[in-house]
């Protein structure tokens, strides 16, 4: 069933510990702790004297079998859970990539995406590459490798001043565990370190969490870290360039109970949800959260309001990631499978309901509809973000933007097409100080609450301001026609 929300981006770990016969295991706990950022595929690299790895299409649960993790043994590994945004969703696709080259192998996990893909690809390709796969992350494996002759971080620096977009990477190379972030701070990636000494590099805290690990710092723009049996090592293979650090994180993405770059996103939903009541205030009976992400803005517009706090709609945790729709009847009928509304909740009230986007109102539309035939009086909408207008070249799966309601209607006129009685969205300021006031620094060098709040965040899906250059369009099945 097809939620109309944007598409997950992908989740990376990776872990340098002396723990060799549980390596395999860790990694896979952390990667449950990301699963929400991609259900596609899953897999996990370790290194030893040589790259073994494994992976599948699947859950990571589906995929790793306690028979499959005992025989990865090593003292670095990587992992990756997938929601393609670039290639075809198959296993030839799937990460962690390991590439061989002359002087051994490379193991690449990777979350963004690439505006100039093309461009390198071609050149490579007329250089004499032969690409595996359709995704651009085997490019970036790809200079890395071509340029293990110039030394390590001469090699990974000359490769990573190449790449344009996003791209947060963990990657086993020589005997080293290699973290990195591209120069905008776009996808997130922390460091943490292990109960036996080891580190830890993940997406998000709470992967960290999972592993009983401390965290230590947010890896920053631009930044590489490499960590062997000596500890660690850092340098900036670029200088840090405009601070944009993906708004959608902490609108929808990440969840609630991490911590990207000091901001607890918890705290920044709830406060989206204070600041919403704020802009956008109604009388009403009683005040629901879409879950699970609008849960938590729910809870700081009832506390900003005084409208009671309710639970309006029951979440199925149990629903498979794909279900078969063969006519248009039962796709009418899937919402149902995924929600259900608590009519003794509903019936007779005036019913404030938190979401934290519409994409296409399709979904918008159905739940609506379902609390009206449950009895609600009225049915007002709060967005905890402002409207998605523009498609994001980043590592999100959008529409195209003639599919994005938000580019193509009006407040008044997408309120309409749902059917709810008033429809208000948060502004584009209002987030950013959601976001910023509860920075609680992990290191001097994150921003404080007030640079993050008014320079630090990117916005380009709500505004079209994007942080670097970006194509005309993009097509995240161009090298499968090749």
């Amino acid at each position: 069933m097809k939620w109309d929300k944007l598409g997950e981006e992908c989740g990376v770990i990776g872990l340098y510990t002396s723990d060799a016969d549980h390596i395999a295991s860790m990694a896979c706990y952390g990667l449950i702790a990301l699963q929400h950022r991609g259900q596609e595929s899953a897999g996990i690299a370790v290194k030893n004297d040589s790259i073994k790895y494994y992976k599948d299409m699947g859950l990571v649960q589906e995929v790793f079998s306690n028979e499959t993790l005992a025989k990865l043994h090593g003292t670095a590994a990587v992992g990756h859970v997938r929601y393609s945004t670039t290639g075809d969703s198959n296993v030839a696709n799937a990460q962690p990539l390991v590439v061989k080259y002359r002087g051994g192998s490379i193991a690449l996990a990777h979350n963004g995406n690439l505006v100039n893909i093309g461009t390198i690809r071609d050149r490579l390709e007329d250089d004499g590459a032969i690409f595996q796969t359709s995704i651009d992350s085997e490019v970036i494996a790809a200079l890395i490798a071509r340029n293990f002759k110039l030394g390590l971080k001469e090699g990974l620096t000359d490769a990573l001043k190449q790449l344009q977009g996003s791209f947060a990477l963990t990657i086993l190379f020589e005997d080293k565990l290699i973290g990195v972030r591209d120069t905008n701070g776009l996808r997130p990636l922390i460091l943490g370190q292990l109960a036996d000494g080891g580190y830890v590099l993940a997406s998000e805290s709470c992967a960290l969490d999972v592993l009983s690990a401390t965290p230590i710092r947010d890896v920053e723009p631009g930044e590489v870290i490499m960590i062997d049996d000596k500890g660690i090592e850092s340098f900036q293979f670029a200088p840090a360039a405009r601070r944009a650090v993906c708004a959608f994180e902490y609108v929808y993405f990440a969840r609630p109970d991490s911590t990207i770059d000091g901001v607890n996103v918890y705290m920044s939903r709830r406060n989206a949800g204070r600041t919403l009541a704020i802009e956008h205030p109604i009388e009403a009976d009683v005040v629901i959260g879409v879950p699970d992400s609008g849960t938590s803005g729910a809870i700081g517009y009832s506390e900003a309001s005084g409208i009671p706090l309710g639970i309006g709609l029951i979440k199925n945790k149990y629903l498979g990631r794909t279900f078969i729709q063969p006519d248009q009847k039962m796709r009418e009928l899937s919402v149902h499978l995924k929600l259900n509304v608590l009519k003794e909740n509903i019936a007779g009230k005036r019913v404030v309901m938190i979401d934290d986007s519409i994409v296409r109102g399709t979904t918008s539309k159905k739940i609506v509809q379902m609390l009206r035939d449950a009895g609600a009086k009225e049915v007002h909408m709060r967005i905890t973000s402002p409207p998605v207008a523009y498609p994001c070249f980043y590592g999100i799966d959008t529409p195209s933007r003639q599919n994005l309601v938000g580019a193509q209607m009006t407040v008044e006129e997408i309120g309409k097409r749902i059917g709810v009685d008033t429809l208000g969205y948060l502004s584009p300021e209002g987030l950013k100080k959601a976001i910023g006031l509860n920075a609680a620094p992990l290191l001097d060098a994150v921003p404080n609450p007030e640079e993050l709040s008014e320079s630090g965040i990117c916005l380009a899906c709500f505004n079209g301001d994007y942080p670097t250059a970006v194509p005309e369009s993009a097509d995240k099945f161009q090298f499968e026609k090749r």
